[in-house]
């Protein structure tokens, strides 16, 4: 099976800077991940922001990734607001931790087998017992904290075959973005579960960093209050990618009013 599949733009998508982004809910991706995963599918969600969309820009593989995934959800206001300028005008935010929250209620009371693959052992450990005191009828099927650097091709194997061995239907990846996003492709068609690449979640469930206030999240900056928190590994990434975004998609705007639509 072809890990990427050709990039589709329907009524509900808009390319942002040549990404794809879906103009979901909710309630929508919600409901297709469980209709997906109650088929043992093997399909991979993408939760971007404007770090993925000059991810995506600045290179093609990358682009080909996210253009190829199931579904990709607009994570970050900005691209909801993107997506409403760019003519979707119910775009909403579908968050990745609020999301995350929503599928294990979702599958617990579903009766579906679910896995974590990411993280530290630290941080995994933290977000299994957070998860189990939530949920404490939730089938947890699978939980690895892989090391941290590239696996050999046996012990990826392994990994597909625990994974598929357990099981698990919906597989919550935690790897950061890009790198989740690669993974989850490249295992598209080895692995019979839905793979989520929810990033931060894990730390945040987990309680091990601190979440922005909602306040800040409606109002977009919840960038700003990650970059607070985490100046040194975070500044390069949104002071870098945030300003070039802004002038790059007023381009793309200003083409759009004019009825040239990107493509």
């Amino acid at each position: 099976m072809r890990n990427v599949a050709p990039i589709t733009v329907g009524p509900a998508s808009r390319l942002i800077l040549g990404m794809r982004v879906d103009a979901t809910s909710y309630a929508s991706a919600a409901g297709q991940v469980v209709a997906w995963a109650n088929a043992a599918e093997s399909r991979y969600v993408v939760f971007s922001t404007v770090n993925n969309v000059m991810e995506a820009f600045d290179c093609p593989d990358y682009r080909a990734i996210v253009n190829g995934a199931d579904l990709v959800t607009p994570d970050g206001m900005p691209l909801v607001w993107g997506l409403k300028w760019l003519g979707l005008r119910a775009a909403t935010r579908v968050y990745g931790p609020d999301f995350t929250a929503l599928a294990l209620g979702l599958a617990a009371g579903g009766k579906i087998p679910v896995g974590f693959y990411g993280a530290s052992q630290q941080v995994l450990d933290a977000l299994l017992r957070s998860v189990r005191s939530r949920h404490p009828d939730l089938d947890i099927a699978y939980s690895y904290a892989p090391p941290f650097r590239p696996l050999t091709p046996q012990e990826d194997e392994a990994v597909v075959q625990a994974i598929s061995t357990s099981g698990c239907r919906i597989l919550f990846v935690g790897l950061s973005s890009p790198k989740q996003d690669v993974w989850m492709a490249q295992h598209r068609g080895r692995i019979p579960a839905v793979m989520l690449g929810v990033g931060a979640a894990f730390d945040f469930l987990s309680g091990t960093k601190p979440q922005a206030p909602r306040w800040m999240m409606r109002l977009g900056l919840e960038w700003l209050f990650r970059l607070a928190s985490e100046p040194r590994r975070l500044w390069k990434r949104y002071l870098k990618y945030n300003p070039r975004f802004v002038a790059l998609f007023a381009l793309q705007l200003l083409g759009w009013q004019r009825g040239e639509q990107s493509s």
